[in-house]
């Protein structure tokens, strides 16, 4: 977007504004609007139009007054200091009149694209109709990368080259984790957490061939440590991915991959906020009883293979960090994350309740860049490609 001459053109900007509302639909958390800021000003300051689309909930396809973008052009307006007009359709006659009305330096705001089954089927002809809304198309919504919509991937067939492109925020992403995947190999340490291994066996399997050291916290280490033939009681558990685990062990020795399981936690007889009984081995958890945490050990052997990495992945806590009791593991490995970061390291944060936890203990502004997409970094860091990328690559 660096290369294009906004001044007077109707810029039309895919965002992902899909922020999370209360029930009388007040924005509670406005990441994500602050996340395309810096495209947007960049627009508004060199004298273009912002015509932003974006989705919001899944209406699949129905109008309703939860998912309309209209309760976002205040937000909008507030952060950005400009006048916010607010068109009720996405497409057609009343968005161009809309956008026709606002001057440069303004913002048109769309209303909701799934308010459209064709948006997210791909639909080329609503492609088409969007395209007709700008002059040049920016994506900047990482978020949706991964999803062949007719807003993040089919539209840029209806712009010639020079004008369609990344927005800033979406050429942070790509830059920042085709950055951590093309790092050196040896040092390079990838934490996956989480309550699934379903949920991360791409992104497992595809870092076992590509670091040098995978981590393995949170819930799904219970699935590798029965696997092995450990005794977890009641803690959480894929027994339908043991062999799964098993695999994904051997593939691990293939590559020369270091795969750090844990070997102690924090156990407790009730899924609760309660004090643990005691630190337990990991393979030895007694009947009823069941494991929410890394203990010191598990700990402390993350934190030995921080200090000499220079890129760090991280994706999933360690535990249970909502719960008080239970978030010491995460914690620990936010702040080796953190002190890794301050002398030298690359590090790439990413995933809901990773950047959760990194904010929650203060290291957002401590760690090299947080992503803003999901299941986008996830299929990015499968090595899968992403139709929002590389329709503009």
């Amino acid at each position: 977007m660096k290369t294009f001459d906004f001044s007077g053109k109707n810029v039309l900007i895919r965002v992902d504004f899909n922020v999370p509302q209360d029930d009388q639909l007040n924005i509670t958390d406005n990441t994500r609007i602050k996340g395309a800021l810096s495209t947007i000003l960049s627009v508004l300051n060199s004298g273009g139009t912002a015509v932003l689309m974006s989705h919001l909930g899944r209406p699949n396809g129905e109008i309703s007054v939860k998912h309309s973008l209209k309760s976002l052009v205040g937000e909008i307006g507030s952060l950005t200091g400009a006048t916010v007009h607010f068109a009720d359709d996405c497409i057609g006659d009343a968005a161009k009149d809309v956008i026709e009305a606002a001057g440069p330096g303004e913002i048109v705001l769309l209303e909701n694209l799934r308010f459209y089954k064709e948006e997210t089927d791909g639909d080329r002809e609503f492609a088409g109709a969007l395209a007709e809304l700008g002059d040049i198309y920016l994506n900047d919504a990482f978020g949706t990368a991964h999803r062949a919509h007719a807003s993040t991937a089919i539209i840029a067939e209806y712009f010639d080259d020079d004008c369609k492109g990344f927005g800033a925020l979406m050429d942070a992403e790509v830059k920042s984790i085709s950055k951590a995947l093309g790092s050196d190999r040896a040092t390079t340490v990838a934490i996956i957490g989480g309550a699934k291994v379903s949920s991360k066996i791409g992104v497992i399997s595809n870092m076992l061939e590509n670091v040098g050291t995978v981590v393995i916290g949170g819930g799904m280490g219970f699935t590798f440590v029965k696997a092995l033939g450990g005794q977890i009681g009641t803690s959480l558990v894929e027994d339908d991915k043991l062999e799964l685990a098993r695999a994904l062990i051997l593939k691990a020795k293939d590559n020369g991959c270091n795969l750090l399981l844990p070997v102690d936690t924090l156990i407790t007889k009730y899924f609760a906020d309660t004090p643990a009984e005691r630190n337990c081995p990991i393979g030895e958890i007694p009947d009823g009883y069941m494991g929410l945490d890394n203990g010191p050990e598990s700990v402390e052997a993350v934190k030995k293979v921080l200090q000499n990495a220079t890129t760090i992945i991280w994706n999933g806590p360690m535990g249970v960090f909502e719960f008080e009791n239970y978030a010491s593991g995460t914690k620990t490995v936010a702040e080796a994350i953190a002190k890794s970061t301050a002398n030298g390291a690359f590090s790439l944060i990413g995933g809901g309740d990773s950047v959760a936890a990194i904010n929650k203990f203060g290291f957002a502004d401590k760690v090299s860049y947080i992503s803003t997409g999901g299941g986008a970094m996830l299929e990015f860091l499968e090595g899968k490609e992403l139709p929002g990328v590389a329709a503009l690559s």
